[in-house]
């Protein structure tokens, strides 16, 4: 499964905190070289081999109960499998710079291939099941148990390819877009930038964005501008290979656009997002546009700059969160929702399932890995004490209280599209916000704690549409022939100056800042994800603070359908409906009223 994972942008500057909690991966393996990492690297070959044996060309003539048997094995030896490859992916997170993980990673990935390669079949075989006949077993309650994992799956169908063109391009996958991908996150782990008399991490660099200090802001982004230009070949050269890659696939399997396949990946039909971005687009100007206006009058500046875009406010204190008073404000938060996901918040706290330290070859931004049923979730932060990261951690958490409740539908069935997948971590935000915006009475500080929380969705709402956007202009002109990084980077002014508006003149380093967005290379077209569960949980908290009856139940009834349900299905309770354009200018007017609460109370 993806990994949901925030900008590191999102972070900030501070001093480290020496308490903060880092995990511990025993409940996957030991260590790499555990012996019980050969044993299921082993068990899971003889299993799909034999799995193979049994049922390759068989499955037209298996009884609806024979199966839903082969589809409970069949998960069984994805799930150890999916182990396997949490356990990789995440010590490989945990650091990108240690050559002996990065082998480690490599190996255990082209391992998990190989031996995927031979379950590779089912898939492909049950999407030639003819309609009538695969209905005629789903009659068969076994079989009615796993109806809309097989709904998922052949929604695929109109774009497979002939079993031995699948099985190269599985196999393929190792030396193609997942070693570029590795190629780019190690380069990334590695990149130093120079930033006056200190030599930062990326990371630590990019946290120099939100400095109170205007000067160190300003250091910071030409440093970094500085340090991807002297990259930009190499970064180029992975986004058009990539690019390239993914117009050579889509084409042999038909897909009319290069975001059709995260759409029908989402399970969300491509008129839904369509209204979803025509919506925020058309809000531009009484959203970022507007809301940049008054901040660069808060901040006295005639323009403002790409350093300035996540400054604080004057009147901001800049205090630094303990550790253990963001946790409490986010377990409070959490519980005065309902005391279940309290409770499953709490264990990502009293166990080793959270990774808050900041490090050197430590992946930057936050992400909740959902692992796999038979274990539990983790959690990666780079937590430096700001609101920012509270609000982080909130979203996080959330993810992760949403993979625990999923995980009863089993690893076929709990795996949540993308869209789905941001609604816990986007709703989890909202709580916390608004419990610590109820509690507090100082005006002077309800309005700081305002600003960021428009920040905060403007970068979750607009900036991730602009990433969209982005996305769509860089892979259609690829289509047309290699592009220069000089031409990507005009690409990402123009959708830059579209989205913020003219209160920005940016710095020309700006125009190679689209290279450290990780989700152009490791999930392309994810990025609208975001804006999708931004505005449906706006939607969805105005229907709750409207009282809402049974709302609590519904909702934690909602994360446990992991992927079983479709957001038609899911929010039907609610009496909404995403395919409705009045949906999602009813999540953007929230933003607007934060922005007309801000500009009515003017400088504090």
């Amino acid at each position: 499964m993806p990994s949901p994972m925030r900008s590191a942008a999102a972070s900030t500057e501070a001093a480290p905190q020496p308490t903060l909690p880092e995990w511990d991966l025993a409940d996957l393996y030991p260590g790499p070289r555990s012996p019980a990492v050969d044993a299921d690297l082993t068990a899971a070959e003889q299993a799909a081999k034999a799995f193979a044996a049994a049922h390759a060309g068989r499955l037209a003539d298996l009884t609806g109960a024979e199966l839903a048997y082969a589809i409970a094995a069949y998960e069984r030896i994805e799930e150890m499998l999916g182990r396997l490859m949490s356990y990789a992916q995440l010590l490989f997170a945990g650091d990108s710079t240690d050559a002996e993980t990065g082998r480690f990673y490599q190996t255990i990935t082209e391992r998990v291939t190989a031996i995927s390669s031979h379950l590779l079949f089912f898939t492909l075989e049950l999407n030639r099941l003819d309609d009538a006949a695969l209905e005629a077993k789903l009659a068969d309650p076994a079989l009615g148990a796993w109806r809309s994992w097989l709904r998922d799956l052949r929604v695929f169908r109109p774009h497979q390819l002939a079993d031995e063109l699948e099985r190269l391009l599985h196999e393929k996958e190792v030396t193609g877009p997942t070693a570029w991908v590795r190629l780019f996150d190690e380069t990334i782990a590695a990149l130093r930038v120079p930033v006056g008399e200190e030599t930062l991490t990326l990371n630590a660099a990019l946290d120099r964005l939100s400095h109170r200090d205007r000067a160190v802001r300003e250091a910071a982004g030409h440093a970094i501008g500085t340090v991807f230009g002297s990259n930009l070949r190499l970064f180029s050269l992975i986004t058009n290979t990539l690019a390239k890659d993914k117009a050579i696939i889509d084409g042999w399997r038909r897909y009319d656009h290069p975001w059709s396949y995260r759409n029908r990946a989402n399970m969300v039909e491509d008129t839904v997002v369509q209204a979803l971005v025509d919506a925020v687009v058309a809000d531009f100007p009484r959203l970022a546009h507007r809301y940049y206006a008054l901040k660069a009058d808060w901040l006295g500046l005639p323009k403002l700059q790409h350093w300035d875009r996540n400054a604080p406010l004057p009147e901001d204190d800049d205090r630094v969160i303990p550790w253990a008073e963001a946790r409490t404000r986010v377990l409070d938060a959490y519980r005065g929702f309902d005391p279940e996901m309290a409770a499953i918040g709490q264990r990502f706290f009293d166990r080793p399932w959270i990774d808050a330290a900041p490090r050197p070859g430590k992946a930057g931004g936050a992400f909740a890995h959902p692992t796999v049923p038979s274990a539990h979730p983790y959690v990666l932060l780079n937590y430096h004490g700001r609101t920012r990261d509270v609000m982080t951690l909130a979203h996080e958490l959330g993810h992760g209280v949403h993979q625990v409740l999923a995980a009863g539908q089993g690893y076929l069935r709990g795996a949540t599209p993308l869209t789905l997948a941001e609604t816990a971590s986007v709703f989890g935000e909202m709580l916390t916000f608004r419990a610590l915006l109820d509690a507090e009475t100082d005006p002077k500080r309800r309005r700081i704690m305002l600003a960021a929380k428009v920040e905060d969705m403007l970068n979750t709402v607009v900036r991730q549409i602009a990433f969209y956007r982005f996305e769509m202009r860089l892979h259609e002109e690829r289509r047309g022939g290699e592009l220069l990084g000089e031409r990507i980077g005009e690409i990402w002014l123009e959708v830059q100056r579209e989205s913020l508006g003219p209160a920005f003149e940016f710095a020309p380093e700006y125009s190679v800042f689209w290279a450290y967005v990780p989700h152009f290379v490791h999930t392309p077209f994810y990025v609208y994800a975001y804006a999708f569960g931004d505005c449906l949980v706006n939607a969805l908290y105005a229907v709750f603070r409207e009282g809402h009856p049974g709302f609590q139940a519904k909702y934690l009834d909602l994360l446990r359908a992991g992927g079983t349900r479709r957001h038609k299905e899911l929010l039907a309770p609610f009496g909404l409906d995403a395919a409705d354009p009045a949906f999602w200018k009813k999540g953007l007017d929230v933003i607007a009223g934060f922005i007309d609460e801000l500009a009515g109370e003017g400088r504090a």
